[in-house]
Parts: C-alpha cells; structure tokens; sequence
C-alpha cells in the first residue's frame, strides 16, 4: 500500500469514529427536543458529559491530518465550503457550552441551554451531512442540491437513532419508555432516506457494486438494514447499537469504494495531490503512536463508566 493511500485511510479513520462517537453524542443533543423532563434531560446529558470532548478529539486529527496530508483538499473545502464549516464549528461550541454549565444554571437559564443543546446538535449533525451530500453529488449553480438536503437529514435521523439506542442502553427504558419507540420512528425514517438518496444518485453505488471489494460492502449494509430489524423486534438496546455502528461503518465504506481513487470526485485526486512523501511519512510515524493510545484512552473510558448508570 502506498503511503497516499495510507494517509486517506488515517483519514477515513479519523472521520469514521468521530461519526460514530460524537454522532452519537449529538443525537442525545438532538433528542432534548422530544424528552422534556427535567430529569430525562439530566440523565441524557450525564450520560455523555464524561466523554463527549474525547470524542471531538477525531474531529481534530481529521481537521490536522487533512491540512499535513493533502492541502489542497484543506484548502478547497475551506473556500468552497466556508460558511458551513463555520456554522458546524459555532454549533459544536453552543452544544459544548449548553452540556458543560448546564449542571451550574438556574432553572430559567437551564431551559434556555437545554434549547441551545438541541438547536446546536441538530445545525451540526444537519451541515455535517449537507457538506458530505456537496462533496459527493455536486450540482450546476444555481440549483437545488436536493441530495446535499437529503444528506443532510439522513445524518440527523442516523444520529438520533444512534442516541435512541444508546439511552436505553446506557440508562433503560424504566425512565424513558418511549425511547424504543423513537428507535422504530428514526430507523424509518433513516431507511426512507436512504432510500431516497440511492434514487437520486444510483451512479455511486453503482460504481460501488461493479468493484470486487464493494460488492462485499453492499451486501454487508444489507445485512446491517436486516439485523437492526431483527434487533429492534428482539428489543435488545445494546446489539441495536452494535448494529447501527455497523452500518455507518459499512456505509461509509461503501462511499469510499465508490469513489476511490478520488477524495472529491472529479475535482482532487488521491494520488495527484498528497503531501511530500516526508511530510506523509512523518504524519503517518506519528498516527501510529497517537491513534492507539487514543483508542486505549476511550476503551479506559468506557470501561470505567460501563457499570456506572446515571441517576
């Protein structure tokens, strides 16, 4: 493997788990909006207040690792995609500071962070997707993107079935009752809008399918759609989890396949526009020391907090 190759793979890492961590996180934020006790809130927001900075951390390997290892895609986004960068970076901090003084407010101004927290969640998970949905199916000028739009969704319908199954997991459903109903509600929707998004742009799993490796990935999401079925009859919170982690990762993959050798399609080219072979080496030398410890550092964290229920 060459070490452009190696460099979008960190990448793509990098990008994978913050999805699947701080994904999550937002979901919980986004879920402020249809669990309106108090003490529901404060069991949401206990759940994740130890670990939701961790999870940001992928967030800035990915941010650092794209500036060292392919400047000109760093650079595109950021003049392309400037202002929604912007509002994703706003939204995180809103969502930061609404979780860290939540628990010193007073009763009015609680309210009003609790607002900020699903505002926040939803405008990040909402851009996040909108950008991802641009990169992959880009539109003339002027026109509507209506996949960026549709992309945008599927990702907060994702997260907030990420957070359905996390709540019940980490906390039950003795407090929150409907929360396995709200998991039915957004593994709806989502499939719908995946759906829709295979409809409006067929070419790119198509691209995925013609590959060796892609047809393995294809039929693995199918089965990941099956077995978060399966899961959701069965009621068990925790493999419903492990199953929808599945299919982001599976997903994702499956975008990555299909336009592989690019990193935007038609635009930069993996191999045409990476780094130096030093700066990579160099980038690459020290990914292999940070990334396991950051690994290890959340694996301590969930272990600690694994038998550690809110109350």
């Amino acid at each position: 493997m060459q070490p452009a190759e190696l460099s979008a793979l960190l990448l793509c890492f990098s990008l994978l788990m913050y999805v699947l961590l701080d994904g999550t996180d937002l979901g919980v934020g986004m879920l402020f909006f249809w669990f309106g006790e108090e003490k529901q809130r404060e069991l949401m927001s206990h759940s994740i207040l130890p670990i939701w900075d961790a999870n940001e951390t992928w967030l800035v390997l990915f941010a650092g690792g794209m500036l060292a290892l392919f400047p000109a895609v760093y650079s595109l986004v950021l003049s392309s995609l400037a202002v929604p960068v912007f509002i994703i970076l706003l939204s995180l901090f809103g969502r930061a500071l609404a979780l860290e003084y939540r628990a010193e407010a007073t009763v009015r101004l609680r309210r009003w962070l609790d607002r900020l927290m699903a505002v926040g969640s939803a405008l990040a998970a909402f851009t996040q997707g909108w950008c991802a949905g641009v990169i992959i199916t880009p539109q003339p000028d002027g026109s509507i993107n209506l996949a960026a739009i549709m992309s945008g969704l599927g990702v907060m319908t994702i997260y907030m079935l990420l957070a359905s199954c996390w709540i019940r997991w980490r906390i039950g459903d003795s407090v929150f009752p409907l929360a396995g109903a709200h998991a039915w509600m957004w593994w709806i929707i989502t499939l719908l809008l995946s759906i829709a998004l295979l409809l409006l742009n067929p070419s790119l799993w198509l691209q995925c399918w013609q590959r060796p490796f892609g047809k393995v990935i294809i039929i693995m999401m199918g089965l990941s759609w099956a077995l978060q079925l399966f899961t959701l009859c069965r009621g068990n919170a925790l493999w419903l989890l492990i199953m929808t982690l599945t299919l982001i990762t599976t997903t994702l993959a499956g975008v990555i396949c299909a336009v592989y050798p690019w990193i935007i399609p038609g635009q930069v080219n993996l191999y045409q526009n990476a780094s130096s072979l030093v700066t990579q080496q160099v980038i690459l030398i020290g990914a292999a020391v940070m990334i396991p410890l950051t690994l290890i550092y959340h694996t301590w964290s969930f272990w600690i907090m694994k038998g550690q229920h809110p109350k």
